[in-house]
């Protein structure tokens, strides 16, 4: 069959979202689909209980619900029914009234600025959404804060300068214990204080119910609390509150996003593979990767407004599908990595590789006819710049298929609220799709927890440090011994040299070996 016929039979089209998925340059074939078939009988019957309240993840006794954000309905209570629609409503309001100015900050007539704290699922999301429909006629700009790096959070709060005073600042945890925002909690408020601004009337808290955080809040008097449901993980909280209070902010149309994730999740129930563009996502995932996550897939957005795209589908995908065990216990080592940049960016910095190089990859080229809402000037004779970026896409698919490398394309007509809530929602469901078919779990992630809690053991062993050493200097070698930590002696070496670099503790001898003979002392 040429590829032409092959492109007519494959592509999938919706004409409501008018988005199209085009697997024809993946090369499984009709005898694919009908090995394939067994698997999506389960994969079917798996995501029929989800959506019915399953528990999904085991781990914390959790229902995993995103998919009922845009459709309240089919929530499995009055109660969730009636909580969700009850945020959207309260976020709306809230919005309307800091853009009018009936909420403001001391002393000023309205909030300027957004600054969202957060981390992972927490910031990834939101940031995608503000890139996408940025604007310089928003009535909000936002900033974001979404690791625990001091220079890093030195750089944001330089860059809000006076404008501090009229920064609305959101506070996102589920459980309020997260230790990245946390810190930034702590690190604003101590800011605020320098400036002597009242920090309880800037912000706003985005947590679950009876968190940490919640409970913080509320007795500070923040402006507001806005729910992080429990039935809502990190990497799919995008439609929560998490999301769309802060894309509300910058006045983007958070019904738009709902109601075009809303229609990408009807046509993803469909239970044929070749009806339904999240199985036709997860068919050509299973077969670039025999099941076994052996090729990377690689996002090559072809527009500068998806760029953070890669990054939002590096947490969805990775943290959903890198998983051991199976659900079984057996040892499998899942997953799919991901990354990508932008075309036509990515065609002077690692296409010669894809093409030329190992072949452990497949490529989704994400293309939005659209070029722009302004005209925009021939550059040649009857050639615009959208134009180019069009042939730019189309000529690396072709140079890559040539070569044996296999793609998928996803085409949007525009960047608009219902695409970006759809392209969401169809790879929300291809990864739970993909879980299903590689028989693990989606939804949990006990190797994020395993990496908190070594963190957590490094920070315990620095104050063992401190309370060891006292006023006395020690070599390192003494240092462990006299903590009975001398197997991790490595480790308080690194933990010292980090506290030297900042002049809370001093070493001499830096460049001597061994190493261990180097001293360590408090002070400088």
């Amino acid at each position: 069959m040429g590829l032409w016929a092959r492109y007519q039979e494959r592509l999938y089209y919706h004409p409501e979202l008018e988005i199209y998925l085009d697997t024809s340059r993946m090369n499984w074939d009709d005898r694919f689909i009908e090995e394939m078939q067994p698997k999506f009988h389960r994969v079917w019957q798996d995501m029929k209980a989800l959506e019915a309240g399953a528990v999904a993840n085991p781990d914390e006794q959790r229902m995993v619900g995103h998919y009922w954000l845009r459709a309240p309905e089919l929530a499995p209570t009055p109660e969730i029914q009636q909580a969700i629609q009850h945020t959207i409503d309260r976020i709306d309001t809230f919005a309307h009234y800091i853009h009018l100015g009936a909420i403001h900050p001391p002393a000023h007539p309205k909030f300027t600025t957004v600054l969202a704290v957060g981390i992972g699922g927490s910031a990834l999301g939101p940031q995608f959404i503000a890139q996408c429909f940025e604007r310089v006629s928003a009535p909000m700009d936002i900033y974001f804060i979404d690791n625990t790096d001091p220079d890093g959070m030195d750089l944001v709060v330089d860059k809000l300068g006076d404008r501090l005073a009229t920064t609305l600042v959101l506070i996102t945890s589920k459980s309020g214990g997260t230790p990245e925002t946390a810190n930034g909690l702590k690190e604003l408020e101590w800011v605020f204080s320098t400036k002597g601004l009242d920090f309880s009337k800037h912000a706003v808290a985005i947590t679950g119910k009876d968190s940490k955080l919640d409970h913080y809040a509320r007795s500070q008097n923040w402006l507001d609390v806005f729910p992080m449901e429990d039935w809502i993980g990190g990497r799919t909280s995008v439609m929560s509150a998490v999301g769309l209070v802060p894309a509300a902010l910058q006045a983007i149309d958070i019904r738009g996003i709902l109601y075009g994730a809303k229609l990408m999740d009807c046509a993803t129930r469909v239970e044929v593979i070749t009806e339904n563009p999240s199985a036709l996502l997860a068919l050509s995932w299973y077969w670039a990767g025999q099941g076994k996550g052996i090729k990377d897939m690689v996002i090559l957005p072809y527009k500068d407004r998806l760029l953070l795209f890669s990054r939002y589908l590096q947490q969805l995908v990775m943290e959903s599908l890198g998983k051991e065990r199976d659900l079984q216990g057996n040892v499998v080592h899942q997953g799919i990595a991901v990354y990508g940049n932008k075309g036509s960016t990515d065609q002077h910095a690692y296409i010669q590789q894809l093409r030329d190089g190992i072949n452990n990859f497949f490529a989704t080229f994400i293309e939005v006819l659209k070029d722009a809402d302004r005209p925009h000037p021939e550059v040649e004779s009857g050639i615009t710049s959208g134009d180019y970026l069009s042939g730019l896409l189309y000529g690396t698919r072709s140079a890559l298929y040539s070569n044996q490398r296999e793609s998928i394309t996803i085409t949007l007509k525009e960047i608009s609220p219902p695409s970006i809530g759809a392209l969401i929602a169809m790879y929300e469901r291809a990864v739970s799709f993909y879980a299903s078919l590689v028989n693990i779990n989606a939804y949990h992630q006990p190797g994020v927890e395993a990496g908190k809690k070594a963190a957590a053991g490094i920070l315990a062993l620095q104050t063992q440090i401190f309370q060891t050493l006292g006023d006395r200097e020690l070599t390192i070698q003494e240092l462990a011994e006299q903590m009975g930590q001398l197997e991790q002696i490595e480790t308080i070496y690194q933990v010292v040299r980090h506290l030297s670099a900042n002049q809370r503790l001093q070493m001499t001898g830096l460049g001597s070996h061994p190493l261990p003979e180097l001293k360590v002392k408090r002070g400088h």
